[in-house]
């Protein structure tokens, strides 16, 4: 079975597996105006305003960027700075709802995927808003928009979901499957690429025979059964398990002729070609030992965590963290006047029995996290060098090629904040 060399095993605790995706419709959004990698939006309401369901709100000029549309028909009450999910406060735009009845979108006609050519396919899915719903959040219509001397001949879906607790994706996969695979053929036909591949890790077995399934008449498309690994479902990990190729240092995927695509971004390209609807909901897990039930929720974009966590019965005692994201990759959140944004695919609530809390002690040069590194780097020197501040060697040491996965935090027995440091540096930088 396909797997990575590195990489650490971790208890799945995919509790919410089974949990078939529900409904949720808050009665006010915050859309944070930064929800992507790129420049972020300026307004184009301003207090007062009546908006409708999938109304373009805010806009960039910029190519890379990614506009963002009301997630509830309702009135502009405010435009303001408001916590933001990475740690600081930035300008959002709140709207109150005003409707009890959400858009039906599934009604609305349009043209099949043969009948757009690609520059039309790339615009409907930048008009549309949407960006990689992994995590990373990077404009979808600029990776599908490569240049000219960079050919695209294979695309990877990415299913793996390989953080425990999240199953947000399982449940697409199970629920949306035609979706999904629609979503693929139509970022293959924007590339233009001859072959692709739907990644699923094996402990999602039933969504493998699913898709399979699926899948069985197309001699172009193949489902590739991965070893349950973490990292696994990280873009240069899933590209050398399959492929065994290695995206160069500071390079992209597309330097190597494959874009990779996360499963939930596949179903809002499908909408959007199918029924012009912009990216403005999303499927998110709600998980851990601090919340009274485990569930994934289809959520507008700018619902609030404390609307979200009411809906799943309120925290019980004795909670700890509560987090944006997954264990390994989230972010820990100080407040619940959070909004989900485009890139949030789960929230984890963890009591204080599952998070221990550990003094750091000095380095006992055991090397573990150069072991299990997937990137093949030295986070225990990286994070020396930051600590030194001695910016200019960080370069030197490819601090850069770490896409912060958190496995050398997680094995260091001296519980040295290793990503924590290392995001420290790649800021600087």
């Amino acid at each position: 079975m396909k797997t990575i060399k590195q990489g650490i095993l971790l208890e799945d605790r995919k509790e919410s597996k089974e949990e078939k995706i529900k409904r949720i419709f808050p009665s006010r959004v915050i859309l944070p105006l930064r929800q992507h990698i790129g420049a972020p939006c300026k307004p184009l309401v301003k207090v007062g305003d009546k908006v409708e369901e999938g109304e373009k709100i805010a806009e960039s000029s910029s190519f890379v960027s990614s506009p963002i549309h009301a997630s509830i028909s309702g009135k502009v009450i405010a435009i303001k700075k408001m916590p933001h999910p990475l740690g600081e406060e930035d300008i959002s735009i709140l709207i109150k709802r005003d409707k009890e009845e959400r858009k039906n979108w599934e009604h609305r006609k349009n043209r099949n995927l043969s009948e757009l050519c690609i520059e039309e396919i790339r615009n409907k899915i930048q008009d549309a808003g949407i960006v990689g719903l992994g995590g990373a959040a990077f404009p979808t219509h600029v990776k599908l928009t490569p240049p000219p001397e960079k050919p695209i001949n294979t695309v990877i879906l990415n299913g793996c979901e390989c953080e425990p607790y999240l199953t947000s994706d399982y449940r697409l996969m199970m629920e949306k499957t035609s979706d999904c695979i629609y979503g693929l053929k139509t970022i293959m036909k924007a590339v233009k690429a001859k072959r692709g591949f739907v990644a699923i890790e094996n402990n999602k077995s039933k969504a493998i025979a699913l898709i399979r399934e699926k899948l069985k008449k197309e001699g172009n498309i193949k489902v590739i059964s991965l070893k349950t690994k973490y990292p696994q479902g990280a873009e240069k990990m899933l590209i050398s398990s399959i492929l065994k190729k290695e995206v160069p240092s500071g390079g992209l995927p597309l330097d190597v002729g494959i874009v990779v695509d996360n499963v939930g971004t596949a179903v809002a390209i499908s909408e959007a070609i199918k029924w012009d609807k912009p990216l403005i909901e999303r499927v998110i897990t709600v998980s851990g030992s601090g919340v009274r039930r485990k569930v994934n929720l289809l959520v507008p974009i700018g619902t609030p965590l404390s609307y979200i966590i009411e809906k799943c019965g309120g925290l019980k005692k004795r909670v700890r963290k509560v987090i944006m994201g997954g264990p390994m990759m989230g972010i820990t959140q100080y407040t619940l006047n959070i909004p989900v944004i485009k890139g949030t695919s789960g929230i984890l609530i963890l009591a204080e029995e599952e998070t221990k809390k550990v003094e750091e002690e000095p380095c006992i040069k055991c090397a573990r996290c150069v072991d299990y590194c997937p990137m093949g780097l030295l986070p225990t020197v990286l994070a020396h060098l930051v600590k030194e501040e001695k910016w200019d060697e960080l370069e030197k040491y490819h601090i850069m090629d770490c896409f912060e996965c958190g496995c050398c935090s997680y094995v260091c027995p001296s519980k040295i904040p290793l990503v924590q440091l290392i995001k420290q540096g790649k800021l600087h930088i």
